[in-house]
């Protein structure tokens, strides 16, 4: 923010909300346990310039004299990035709110992911954004105050998922922040794009508020949302109510968490920035993350197309949401895949793109909004039929142009998200090839996850996560193996049940451009079929309660020790 408008810290940010001397903290301290020297500084000087031990406060207030649970991003603490112990921190805060019945006012002010957690971190969305479907399916308002900046991850999860949302004058909304963009493209984002007052003239925020007037529309809305009951507190009328038994706070895993897409807060060291402890590539076997990425872009590399050619029947092709739009960059269809009827959506590789910039360099067309809400129509069909439904991630990334921005990219990601982890109907997912950031994540939260052996997942393509770290794209390679990308890190982080390999195997060790390496493999792909529906006939026979249950598990524990 400018001199004339300053940055309100979260602290400041909640006080000017809560009724006077009503605030109580739920947050327990966090140890740091990184063992990167570097990173474990830029921790201590983010403590020591906040006062704090994350990026996320949580805790309760009184609103007008009702009980409220507040969560706020401190974005001074490292760009407000969100990694696995504020994810962490997040997710049992909306927990308890939702175990106590409690409004959720959010605040969020942050660069998104945090890079050196790599994708571990980047899952963390998926979690936060279950918890939030969670607490509002419960019956429960959530509302969200969008500060400056918000951007990336935590927009296209938590920032976009409210019944109601206010955003901060002139403040910095956006997929992508825009330094980024330009280390990318070479180019500035268009002004004016990603500012509060253009997201509300487009319909994406409800309003544009001071932090003086919060607490007085807060209020308001609450005095509806609520349905006119009476403020919550405890039976005793002492005041807060404990909260709920769960796991120590403190047990937080040790990796080290990082900058945001927006880039590193003031005073945070470029160089700690870029050391990571996570995911080191080549020390888990197979071939490292620069062979895998230069074979997943290979324009000649099979995709979705040529897997239904290959290992589907009864084809039937569906053109776009159903309400007017179409995006070239999803496809949806019904099939049989090995012998298993489903809902079939994903990334088309196949589609080119017309001009649209994608988050990242590789083929393929560039998904929008329309893209994800037909990937949205496609959910409704399977749990509507109570047919499996079968998502392909195959994507150099989401459409970073005005268009996309202004028609609610971030948001449809959310929902993706939302719908993704609460969907009745079994659900598989298959990592293809490329996995680059919000565009793939958005079809990730499956039952079961398999990947082809060079297929990845990345909060950010490798060039964005090197220009982020080191200023530089000079450097996606080295980031990419770093953070955990390739499909060998992603099994031992349990993100992924389990890989399919690639035909010749021989061929995986003799480098990204060995000529005897087979792009359009119709073994393979057959045999990949044959997978897909021995997989997706386990699942439909499983019992629904214990899927759902086992689904939303395996995502809220990614990322934590044991």
């Amino acid at each position: 923010m400018s001199a004339a408008h300053p940055r309100t810290s979260a602290l400041q940010l909640i006080e000017a909300v809560v009724d006077p001397g009503s605030w109580h903290r739920w947050d327990e301290p966090v140890a740091i346990t990184t063992d990167d020297p570097a990173y474990r500084a830029d921790l201590e000087r983010a403590r020591e310039r906040t006062g704090l031990d994350e990026s996320v406060v949580t805790g309760e207030g009184r609103v007008e004299g009702r009980r409220v649970a507040v969560v706020a991003c401190e974005f001074r603490f490292l760009a407000g990035s969100i990694g696995v112990a504020s994810g962490e921190r997040l997710v049992r805060a909306v927990e308890r709110a939702t175990a106590e019945r409690l409004p959720l006012l959010a605040a969020p002010a942050s660069g998104g992911t945090r890079m050196q957690e790599g994708t571990v971190a980047f899952l963390q969305m998926v979690k936060v954004a279950a918890a939030i479907t969670d607490h509002k399916a419960a019956g429960l308002p959530y509302l969200v105050h969008l500060r400056h900046p918000t951007t990336g991850g935590v927009l296209a999860s938590w920032g976009s998922l409210g019944h109601v949302t206010a955003a901060e004058p002139g403040a910095l909304i956006g997929f992508m922040g825009p330094r980024v963009h330009e280390a990318l493209y070479g180019e500035e984002f268009p002004a004016g794009v990603q500012v509060a007052e253009n997201l509300m003239a487009h319909g994406l925020v409800d309003a544009v508020l001071p932090a003086e007037r919060l607490s007085e529309v807060a209020a308001r809305v609450l005095r509806v949302l609520c349905g006119g009951a009476a403020p919550v507190t405890r039976e005793d009328g002492a005041g807060p109510a404990a909260a709920p038994p769960g796991p120590p706070a403190g047990a937080t895993p040790g990796t080290a968490p990082g900058t945001g897409p927006e880039g590193p807060a003031p005073g945070a060291a470029p160089g700690g920035a870029g050391a990571a402890s996570v995911g080191s590539g080549s020390g888990r076997g197979g071939p490292g993350a620069e062979v895998s990425i230069r074979r997943s872009r290979r324009a000649e590399r099979p995709g979705l197309r040529d897997l239904l050619r290959a290992a589907a029947a009864d084809v039937s092709p569906l053109s776009g949401t159903g309400a007017g739009e179409h995006d070239p960059g999803l496809l949806l269809a019904l099939a049989r895949v090995g012998g298993t009827p489903c809902v079939v959506l994903g990334h088309d590789r196949a589609a080119r793109h017309g001009g649209a910039a994608a988050d990242g360099p590789g083929e393929g067309q560039p998904l929008g909004p329309a893209g994800l809400r037909t990937a949205r129509r496609g959910m409704r069909i399977a749990a509507e039929l109570g047919l499996p439904l079968l998502t392909v991630v195959d994507t150099a990334g989401a459409a970073l142009n005005r268009e996309a921005e202004e028609g609610g990219l971030a948001g449809e990601i959310a929902r993706c998200l939302a719908d993704m982890v609460t969907l009745p109907a079994p659900t598989l997912c298959l990592l293809l090839g490329q996995g680059a950031g919000g565009a793939a994540l958005a079809l990730l939260p499956a039952d079961r996850v398999l990947a082809a052996r060079h297929a990845w997942l990345s909060p950010l393509p490798p060039e964005g996560a090197s220009a982020i770290l080191y200023r530089t794209t000079e450097r996606a390679y080295e980031t990419a193996d770093r953070q955990g990308v390739r499909s060998a890190d992603l099994l031992a982080h349990g993100i992924v049940d389990r890989i399919v390999e690639e035909e010749p195997q021989d061929a995986a060790a003799e480098g990204p451009e060995h000529p005897e390496y087979p792009s359009r493999d119709d073994a393979f792909l057959a045999r990949l079929g044959a997978t897909l529906g021995a997989e997706l006939a386990t699942l439909r026979a499983q019992d629904q309660a214990e899927r759902l249950a086992a689904r939303r598990a395996r995502h809220r524990r990614i990322g934590l020790p044991g």
